[in-house]
C-alpha cells in the first residue's frame, strides 16, 4: 500500500518535471539496461538509470536512480545520488546522497546532505571555497 517503490517512482517524475519547468532545461535520460563506454557530457539535466564506464560532466542536475552506476569521475553543478559511483564526484553547489548511494572516492560539494544509509570511502571536503576550486585532471 505504501510502498517505497511507487513513492520512488513518483518523487522521481516529479522532481524532474520541476527541474524542467525551473531552469527550462531538457532532461536527458539514460534507461536501465544502457551501459556508455566513454566520456559523457550534456549541457542538460541528466537521469541516470544505467551504466557510464568514463569520466562524466554535466552542466546542470545529475540524477542517479537506483541501480545506476558510474565508473569514472563525475562533474555537475547538481546531484542527487542513489545509485553506485567508483570515482570523484565534484559538485559545484548541492549533492544529495540518498538512501542506497554508495560512493568509493573523494567528494567535492558546496553543499551535501546525507541520507540514512548512504555510503562513501573517501575524502570529503564540503563548503564554498573547495566546491570553486578548479578540477583536477
Amino acid at each position: 500500500m505504501f510502498g517505497s517503490s511507487t513513492k520512488d517512482t513518483k518523487s522521481a517524475s516529479s522532481t524532474i518535471a520541476a527541474l524542467n519547468e525551473k531552469d527550462g532545461a531538457a532532461t536527458t535520460v539514460i534507461a536501465k539496461g544502457t551501459t556508455i563506454e566513454g566520456k559523457f557530457a550534456c549541457g542538460e539535466n541528466v537521469r541516470l538509470d544505467g551504466a557510464i564506464h568514463g569520466e562524466v560532466k554535466v552542466d546542470k542536475r545529475f540524477v542517479m536512480g537506483d541501480g545506476s552506476y558510474v565508473q569514472g569521475n563525475i562533474i555537475a553543478r547538481d546531484a542527487a545520488i542513489k545509485g553506485k559511483i567508483k570515482g570523484d564526484i565534484h559538485v559545484k553547489e548541492a549533492l544529495h546522497l540518498m538512501d542506497s548511494a554508495s560512493i568509493e572516492g573523494n567528494i567535492i560539494a558546496k553543499t551535501m546532505i546525507v541520507d540514512e544509509g548512504a555510503r562513501y570511502n573517501g575524502s570529503c571536503r564540503i563548503g564554498e571555497a573547495a566546491a570553486q576550486a578548479p578540477v583536477a585532471k
